[in-house]
């Protein structure tokens, strides 16, 4: 059976909520980074669902014994934050992962340490897909380690139709979870209706870094 690139955009009505307050032109930065912080926060619990590892334990409470499950720590997560702009949802997700390993990465040139835990669970952060250029090249480089499939996860705030669509032919066995999947792009590569220019509205500048336009 052919594998299919799986896309969860989870149906909560807080995620539709900070998704429209980020679409918004009006809304001023420090909210237009509480709400890339809400994202993170409410679709790394989504990623998470079926995919930390854990494991079944006996204890004993005030009353008697019981049976309870607690996340499995021999298992190593590592968190992939690609480019700047992608701290936004690093930073509502870190407060669910704090023993996560975290690799923040230039989307140009995802450069890897050479040590790497073969047996990682990875979660990657990215603003947005647009073309899904430097999404993939950091998935390849993934690969190249042996991290792929149902080892990793990807977040993003917002995809593109085309990004998804180069994603799927590269990477069938990828599981991707956002807020909402936008139909087009632009002529100069960016999302529409989209949630603007990422890192210049979560920074309040322009020219905030290199990787911080469609990836």
């Amino acid at each position: 059976m052919a594998m299919t690139l799986r896309v969860v955009v989870p149906p909560h009505p807080l995620i539709g909520h900070w998704l429209s307050v980020l679409r918004d032109r009006h809304t001023p930065v420090p909210l237009y980074a509480t709400a890339t912080e809400e994202l993170g926060r409410w679709l790394t619990y989504e990623a998470l669902r079926q995919w930390l590892p854990h494991r079944s334990v006996e204890l004993e409470t005030d009353l008697g014994r019981s049976n309870g499950q607690v996340v499995d720590g021999s298992v190593p997560i590592l968190a992939c934050v690609l480019g700047v702009s992608a701290l936004g949802l690093w930073n509502g997700a870190r407060p669910v992962l704090p023993n996560t390993r975290v690799l923040h990465l230039e989307p140009s040139d995802p450069r890897l340490p050479e040590q790497l835990d073969a047996r990682s669970g990875v979660l990657v952060f990215a603003p947005e897909v647009a073309s899904g250029t430097s999404l993939r090249r950091l998935l390849h480089a993934l690969a190249d380690r042996g991290l792929s499939g149902e080892r990793v996860r990807v977040i993003t705030t917002l995809v593109a139709s085309p990004g998804l669509h180069q994603l799927g032919e590269s990477f069938p066995d990828l599981t991707l979870h956002t807020a909402c999947i936008d139909a087009d792009l632009t002529e100069t590569g960016r999302i529409s209706p989209g949630i603007g220019a990422v890192g210049e509205r979560l920074f309040g500048g322009t020219g905030v870094e290199a990787g911080s336009g469609p990836a």
